[in-house]
This record gives structure tokens, C-alpha cells and sequence, in this order.
């Protein structure tokens, strides 16, 4: 039987059990690096399915690899499966979780006809930015000897898009500490750790008209101090940069902790600044295997565009990117004027049209996967990479 459509009946035979694995999840958000459920559910779906599964890998208990076919090139389908505070699934993880358990699934039929190994390999914690999962599986191994990668995302529009600009991100926390006094009896032996936090985040304010309009900040404070009538000992606010390379997120990261400096400065407040040492890389798509992406998945009836030149996203599938080719399109579920990080958002992501995301991905992966293996020049030049 023809490869494609061997994998095509795959999805079709699990259909049901995608959607309702799309939809559990959904129902039970977990926050990154604490995603037990996720990250069980979806190796039981793909254990049944035949594929070797290994969890806990890299010393990270949500993460796994599911594995299937014993040849020489090797493909990863990357499933994200954490939630954001709050507002749940509103960035459509749950989708993306079963798109890759769906593509790695239908893969698997073909692997070995093929001389192909296929990975599902389980990321977690993309949305937390401190140390996103992919970067520390990156680091530990997880993704030695494979030769491309992929993952498809959903977002709100009634198209599809492929080569989506994504920014060189990095998050990072802010801490004050002064010295507690009484607001109005002595404030004067007080040192106001909340008035630090005020002058950093006015420096910043500033200092935004002499940044480029490719950059981002963004902060919230987390602790404000504790009653109105003690100064402030202690402050903290979490902080969120994004530029579009990782040169120039340096520099905005230099220039922004000049700004906190200067709050510590003029207070006489103590500061320190922790995390952030292991920024989100920007996306590089892999030209070759978007334009394949984009044939599977109009050849599924689908809409797709070339991404516009701007993006304020952000993601650690771009480190990924920066060492094995890879591709993260972008698939809509047709939700406007919702967007991403938004709980009508999140209400989209169980919809009908979320549901035939679930296997319109699958398919389109599986089939990208299958013409990767199948063209002999292609697959030569990604091996050698």
C-alpha cells in the first residue's frame, strides 16, 4: 500500500482516541515541568499504538521519547502539552499534543519501509521561558543523532502559515530588598524596596523611545510589599524581553538591567537578578521542508500563506531550529477576533474546527515525514547536517 495512505487510515482509525486525547488534556491543565497527567496520557496512547516509549528522560520527569522503525534517518515530532496560569489551554498545547502523538503514530506503519526511525519526543514546560524544556533536553541529548524536526501550532486565524518570525526571548526575575520600617512613625530608617521596583520600571518607560519597534518588554510586578503602613522591604516583578536576534536581545538585556541599577541605586536597595541565562532562540524554518508542509496540507484542503514579516512570538522550538532543520507552521482553527493567551482562546481549542486541526496536522506531519524519507537527495542533505 502506497505510504501516504497507509498513514492517512492510520489517522482516520484514531481519530476518536486523538480528539479525546486533545480534549482530556484540555479539561486538566498542568503548568510546566508539572504536566504528570499530559505526560502520561499521552504515553499510554502512544505505547498502545506499538511505539517504544521511554519517560522521564534527561532527568526530567514530565519529559519522553516514544520511538518507532530501526533505520538510519531520524525524524522528531515535538509535542508541547503545558497550560498557562490561570486561563488553561490558551495557546492550544492540548492541540499540539495530539497532532504529534498522531503524526509519530501513522509514521510509525511506514518507519521501516522507509529506512526511517520516527520520535515523538515529549517537551515540557515551553511557556515557562526561564529554561524552556526543549532547551534542557537539548542540552542533555534528547535530540543528538536526529536529522530534522517539526511541530505544528495552532493559532486563531482561518488559514494556515508557514515561516512564522519568531523573537530571541528571555525571561527573568527582579529582586529588591531594603529594610521594613514604619510607614508613618520612622519612615525615615525604612529603605523602600517598592520604590526601587517604581524608579526601574519608570527608567524602562523611558528608555522604550529609544528602542527599535522590533523589540518587546514586558513585566509584572509579582510582589508589591505587604501593608500599607510598613515600608517595603522586599520587591520582585518577573520580566519577559524579546528581540529578534539573540545580539540584540543582549544588548536590550544590558540596557534594562541598567534601568534596575538605577533603582538600587537611587534607594540604596540590594538587587538581583535571577534566571534568564537561557534565552528562547528566534525561529529559523527550513525552507525546503515548509514548501512540503504547505503541498500535504493544501493537498488536506487547507488554506496555507506565507507568514507576514513581523511576529511578536516566541519560542524554545527555536533553539531547536538553530542546530537541526525544522519547521513549527502555524495551523488555524478559525477563532478571530480571539487570539493566543486569551481564555476565549483557550474556549477554541475543544471546537469542532480545533478538532479537525488535530488531524489535519497529524496527516500534514505525517505525510512531510514520509516525502523526507522517501526523497533520497533530500534526505542525504539533512543526514550530513
Amino acid at each position: 500500500m502506497n505510504a501516504k495512505k497507509k498513514a492517512q487510515e492510520t489517522i482516520h482509525a484514531y481519530q476518536q482516541t486523538l480528539i479525546d486525547l486533545s480534549h482530556r488534556i484540555h479539561d486538566h491543565p498542568e503548568l510546566g515541568f508539572a504536566e504528570v497527567q499530559a505526560s502520561r496520557w499521552l504515553t499510554e496512547v502512544l505505547s498502545d499504538a506499538g511505539l517504544e516509549v521511554e519517560a522521564g528522560i534527561c532527568d526530567l520527569p514530565t519529559a519522553f521519547r516514544a520511538r518507532a522503525g530501526h533505520g538510519p534517518f531520524h525524524i522528531a515530532i515535538c509535542a508541547e502539552y503545558d497550560a498557562l496560569p490561570k486561563i488553561g489551554h490558551a495557546c492550544g498545547h492540548n492541540l499540539m499534543a495530539a497532532m504529534a502523538a498522531g503524526a509519530g503514530i501513522a509514521a510509525a506503519q511506514v518507519a521501516d519501509d522507509l529506512g526511517l526511525t520516527i520520535e515523538v519526543i515529549g517537551t515540557p514546560a515551553e511557556e515557562v521561558g526561564n529554561a524552556g524544556g526543549k532547551i534542557l533536553l537539548l542540552e542533555r541529548g534528547a535530540f543528538e543523532g536526529i536529522h530534522a524536526a517539526m511541530l505544528v501550532h495552532p493559532y486563531p486565524m482561518p488559514f494556515d502559515d508557514i515561516g512564522e518570525v519568531t523573537l530571541s526571548s528571555a525571561r527573568f526575575d527582579v529582586h529588591y530588598t531594603g529594610k521594613a520600617s514604619h510607614a508613618g512613625a520612622a519612615p525615615e530608617q525604612g529603605i523602600n524596596a517598592a520604590d526601587a521596583m517604581t524608579v526601574a520600571q519608570v527608567a524602562i518607560g523611558l528608555l522604550r523611545q529609544q528602542l527599535p519597534s522590533t523589540v518587546r518588554i514586558s513585566g509584572i510586578v509579582t510582589e508589591g510589599g505587604e501593608a500599607d503602613n510598613i515600608i517595603p522591604s522586599h520587591t520582585s516583578a518577573c520580566y519577559n524581553l524579546r528581540a529578534p536576534t539573540f545580539e540584540e536581545l543582549l544588548d536590550l538585556r544590558a540596557r534594562v538591567t541598567r534601568c534596575f541599577e538605577a533603582g538600587a541605586l537611587a534607594t540604596g536597595a540590594q538587587f538581583s537578578i535571577v534566571g534568564g541565562d537561557k534565552p528562547y532562540a528566534q525561529m529559523v524554518h527550513n525552507a525546503t521542508m515548509s514548501e512540503l508542509y504547505r503541498r500535504n496540507a493544501e493537498a488536506l484542503g487547507r488554506i496555507v500563506r506565507q507568514a507576514p514579516k513581523s511576529g511578536g512570538g516566541g519560542t524554545d522550538m527555536g533553539n531547536i531550529s538553530q542546530v537541526i532543520p525544522s519547521i513549527q507552521p502555524h495551523i488555524g482553527i478559525n477563532c478571530l477576533p480571539a487570539a493566543n493567551h486569551q481564555p476565549e482562546f483557550a474556549a477554541a481549542c475543544v471546537t469542532p474546527e480545533a478538532d479537525k486541526a488535530v488531524l489535519d496536522g497529524a496527516l500534514a506531519m505525517a505525510w512531510t515525514t514520509i516525502d523526507l524519507a522517501q526523497d533520497q537527495t533530500l534526505r542525504d542533505q539533512l543526514m550530513q547536517k
